[in-house]
């Protein structure tokens, strides 16, 4: 417990002390950090910092040097020590019985300020907390939809991709088929072109045979005969 702290004094939340202080309630933490790594005293409520005058002074003092904040805070943190060796501890926790009670109206009423102060920055904080929570609550509403919305893009786009795909193959497929019956088309064509030029050259063929056949009877004929064999060299 921080010998430095007078009873029933004032406690301010993290937003209080950053509108003090003149800073942001980020930089707050920030600097609050910095200087419990070097050793710095805050009085807390379970894992909650709650501040005092005197810390709100410590802040403030980091946030106007002009030196390293690592540097700064450590000065701080000496002082604070030195502080604290030069005082007696006092309690802070407030009793719990009515037996224990101030009888001091002035103290009383400073008790009931205090815990007026500190209800209020309860009150606060889960007011803060429950907007936290409604807001994540629909930040991850936003997101699961989001998540939705993409996996049935992903789905619809997927299936448009495998249609296509399908298309281009059937498309693929029909042209392939096409070219395949114009190639056998044109392929028997060709054979019975073929076909007819070789009838065509046996005929030629032939007919050059037999010419050649009664050419050569006509040679061998007598002279006398010679208009007659000429004549038939031109029968068939």
């Amino acid at each position: 417990m921080r010998s430095d702290i007078q009873p029933y004094e004032r406690s301010f939340s993290s937003k209080e002390v950053a509108e003090e202080a003149g800073i942001a309630t980020p930089t707050v933490r920030k600097y609050a950090q910095i200087l419990e790594k070097n050793g710095y005293e805050f009085l807390k409520e379970g894992d909650r910092r709650s501040f005092v005058q005197s810390d709100i002074e410590v802040l403030i003092a980091l946030r106007d040097t002009d030196r390293p904040l690592e540097d700064a805070a450590k000065e701080l943190v000496i002082q604070q020590k030195d502080r604290l060796k030069g005082s007696t501890e006092i309690e802070v926790a407030i009793p719990d019985t009515f037996e224990t009670l101030p009888s001091d109206p002035n103290q009383l009423k400073e008790m009931l300020s205090f815990l007026a102060n500190e209800l209020a920055a309860t009150r606060e904080m889960n007011v803060q907390i429950s907007n936290d929570l409604t807001q994540l609550k629909t930040t991850v509403s936003r997101l699961q939809q989001d998540h939705h919305d993409l996996g049935a893009n992903i789905r619809n786009s997927a299936q448009k991709t495998q249609v296509k795909i399908e298309k281009l193959a059937q498309q693929e497929k029909e042209h392939y088929d096409i070219l395949l019956q114009q190639e056998k088309e044109k392929n028997d064509f060709l054979q019975k072109e073929i076909q007819r030029l070789r009838a065509d050259h046996d005929q030629e063929w032939r007919s050059q045979n037999d010419f050649n056949k009664r050419l050569e009877v006509a040679i061998h004929k007598p002279k006398e005969k010679q208009w007659d064999w000429l004549f038939s060299l031109f029968r068939k």
